[in-house]
């Protein structure tokens, strides 16, 4: 799969999501086999104004390329200003963020608000792409509402803008991330454009990926829930879409010896009093479904060093 001038060695990629698609979960998810990493999507504003927070979510390693750095906003001046400031970071693809559902972006008119204004969504696309050299995408959603539902109508104007790709959502911004996603719109917006589309939205094993590339007719598919507590979710497909059989699932040792990698991964990128609080929220992904996983959930929550964190998975996981 290509995105204008970058190849993917294959079609599934890593969703961006804020609060885990940080550096340390990206590169095991790149071990595993992703064709693409997504960071977390970064405010322009917040690059405009130097927040120091913004820092660490530029951060990049060489080992992860191709990767996907996402920017979020409103303002297609600030947007593009900032694109071209930070376009010598050694990302790959720009994104541009027009699914987020969160309140305080939507009530700031950024992320899936954007899916409202598609004179603005042209503005925005067409200027970043006139801005930079690298290639440009979006990510959108199916519509803001079921009364607006316009996918394919917005992913036009995205095409027109210039856009290399574009990735769809299958809820709307009013579903957040409940009910079922609707892949027929992933098909409408494929059958509606020429450039590569993306398919997004309930992909939680090798064989919906699958599923969903026949169903849609999609070009990639992004996996982002799929893959929390699971960066193993990509090379089950790959292997799975190569020869119909899965690979060996990780038992309880290599599910604790990939927590306690993840963890030192986190510890050093992000400090000892941050990096085993964000282990937290990864290590109750890891661990469900897992006998007793519920009270290790709870004892988690009161760990505050990596070595707490070796003793009580040594203890809980064999």
């Amino acid at each position: 799969m290509n995105i204008g001038n970058v190849k993917l060695d294959n079609p599934y990629i890593l969703a961006p999501m804020a609060g885990v698609t940080d550096l340390p979960f990206r590169l095991l998810c790149k071990e595993q086999g992703a064709g693409l990493l997504c960071m977390e999507m970064i405010s322009a504003k917040a690059l405009q104004y130097r927040n120091k927070n913004t820092k660490a979510l530029l951060s990049i390693h060489p080992q992860e390329y191709p990767v996907s750095l996402q920017l979020f906003g409103s303002d297609a001046d600030i947007m593009s200003r900032m694109a071209q400031e930070i376009e010598e970071l050694p990302f790959q693809i720009l994104d541009i963020n027009m699914g987020c559902p969160v309140p305080k972006v939507v009530k700031n008119g950024e992320g899936s608000a954007l899916m409202n204004q598609p004179k603005l969504v042209y503005e925005i696309v067409s200027k970043i792409v006139k801005a930079i050299n690298k290639p440009v995408t979006v990510k959108i959603r199916k519509g803001f509402d079921e009364n607006h539902v316009n996918a394919a109508e917005i992913a036009r104007i995205i095409e027109g803008a210039g856009a290399a790709a574009v990735a769809v959502h299958g809820r709307t911004r009013e579903q957040y991330y409940s009910g079922k996603a609707d892949w027929d719109i992933i098909r409408q917006v494929k059958e509606a454009v020429s450039i590569p589309v993306i398919g997004n939205g309930d992909v939680i094993s090798a064989e919906s990926a699958l599923a969903l590339r026949k169903q849609t007719g999609c070009d990639g598919v992004m996996i982002g829930r799929g893959a929390q507590g699971n960066p193993w979710i990509f090379s089950d497909i790959i292997q799975y879409g190569k020869t119909g059989d899965h690979p060996p699932r990780p038992d309880h040792t290599a599910i604790r010896d990939m927590m306690l990698r993840h963890a030192k991964m986190q510890i050093e990128f992000k400090g000892d009093y941050l990096g085993i609080r964000e282990m937290r929220k990864h290590v109750a992904w890891y661990t469900k479904g897992l006998k007793g996983a519920a009270k290790l959930r709870d004892d988690i929550n009161k760990v505050e060093t990596y070595e707490e964190l070796e003793k009580l998975l040594y203890e809980r996981i064999s």
